[in-house]
């Protein structure tokens, strides 16, 4: 029976080829728009590491002496001092944890067969590859080893080693970052995530950073950072060095707590931590805050996904109801042009309900199509986007669960359009009908 519903639909579609056509090109642009919205949101929404993302945590410490306040919400700063993330690095408990800060150099072989390049850089400890699952081409992360005593290695993507290395394994070959000579130890894949979200204080869709090497090369290059940097009081900074020691706020933190007792546990060592730097002068406070945040509530927390986005997608929802009233009038027109045709099957012996479920059917036809159609206007409206603003080259995109809602969405909206059009052309009387002829 769906069968011959359905070759009725496409006979009715056919007979009436203008309206049909104005009805499949509304419903399009609708779903085009709003797939083109929803898309945007989804890829900015979505878990960015769902198998781990409740077990990696931001650590925030209230650092501030008594009387200051943070513009947070809850008076916590984003960012770290450099000195607290060393200290809790290498404070004596068994997490894996990694410091972190972005910079940048000239990217070089010291050779004039290759121009230098300004490239983003991170520097890491070896603990954060394996915290945020860096897959690797060539190599691995460097060693503790290295990293505290031979610290001129570096880890580069893919992208790098193409262009640098024509693509071959480059582990064991010598880089330049500005003036200074590193080892490459491993060579990862692109790591383009849709939410940047290890560091969503300093453009969480950024693209990531091409090249890492170890944090504790920061002392001894004098590296800058090219994020945010704030504080809360006056210091005279003389040098790189004061910069190290004082109480500006640069550096991110992670570490990676696998239940509910590390992370309570984690807790109660930030508070005993910044008790003992009050010991020491710091932190002079009469009581102590932390946050100690998984990705998802830190990407909520910072507002990754804003109320803008929240109310463009709303909007293009409203447009695709326009588009769904609009069709509904075309709907009504069409269907009740062949009440005559309707009242002839009435008295043929058709029911209500198959006359319902046959014209449900028709609309449906005429929603997946335009549905289909929808994809291809999204897909242009994404590559405008894409187009106008790099920054969402990685959000500006379908994935299969937005291109399966699409002819879902289109279904529903055109299942809404048809229903009111099916349920009266169904109760045609017959004896109307056959009177006139």
């Amino acid at each position: 029976m769906l069968l011959h519903y359905i070759d009725l639909s496409w006979r009715s579609v056919k007979s009436t080829p203008v309206i049909s056509s104005l009805m499949v090109f509304a419903i399009a642009i609708g779903i085009g728009i709003t797939m083109t919205s929803l898309s945007v949101y989804h890829m900015m929404s979505m878990d960015p590491i769902p198998h781990k993302s409740s077990n990696i945590h931001y650590p925030q410490l209230q650092v501030m002496d008594d009387g200051h306040e943070w513009h947070s919400k809850d008076n916590l700063p984003n960012q770290l001092s450099y000195q607290d993330s060393v200290n809790l690095y290498n404070a004596d408990i068994d997490v894996l944890s990694s410091p972190s800060f972005r910079t940048g150099f000239s990217v070089h072989l010291n050779t004039p067969d290759v121009k230098p390049r300004m490239e983003p850089a991170r520097l890491v400890n070896t603990e954060f590859f394996q915290i945020f699952e860096r897959p690797f081409i060539y190599g691995e992360a460097w060693s503790r080893n290295d990293q505290d005593n031979k610290p001129y290695v570096a880890v580069i993507t893919k992208e790098i080693n193409d262009r640098f290395f024509n693509g071959e394994n480059s582990v064991g070959k010598e880089i330049y970052l500005d003036n200074k000579s590193y080892r490459i130890v491993g060579v990862t894949e692109y790591w383009e995530h849709h939410v940047k979200y290890y560091d969503v204080n300093n453009g969480a869709f950024n693209s990531a950073e091409s090249i890492y090497i170890p944090f504790s090369i920061a002392p001894l290059e004098e590296v800058g950072t090219w994020g945010n940097m704030n504080g809360w009081k006056h210091q005279a900074l003389r040098g790189y060095q004061d910069l190290l020691t004082s109480e500006q706020l640069w550096t991110q933190f992670w570490v990676l707590l696998e239940n509910e007792a590390q992370k309570e546990a984690y807790g109660n060592f930030l508070m005993a931590y910044m008790e003992d730097q009050n010991a020491r002068g710091r932190f002079q406070r009469e009581t102590f805050e932390y946050g100690l945040r998984n990705v998802n509530e830190w990407m909520e927390y910072n507002e990754v996904v804003s109320e803008d986005n929240r109310i463009l997608v709303a909007l293009s929802f409203m447009f695709l109801m326009v588009c769904v009233a609009n069709i509904l009038g075309l709907l009504l027109a069409k269907f009740l042009k062949r009440a005559p045709e309707v009242g002839v099957r009435r008295a043929l012996g058709a029911s209500k309900r198959q006359i319902f479920l046959q014209h449900i059917v028709e609309v449906s036809v005429i929603g997946l199509a335009g549905g289909l159609l929808g994809i291809v206007v999204a897909q242009l409206g994404l590559w405008g986007v894409r187009t106008t603003n790099s920054y969402y080259n990685a959000l500006a995109t379908m994935d299969w669960s937005m291109l399966l809602a699409a002819p879902a969405i289109s279904l529903i909206a055109s299942f809404i359009a048809g229903l009111y059009p099916a349920w009266l052309v169904c109760k045609t009387q017959p004896a109307i009908y056959l009177k006139s002829q």
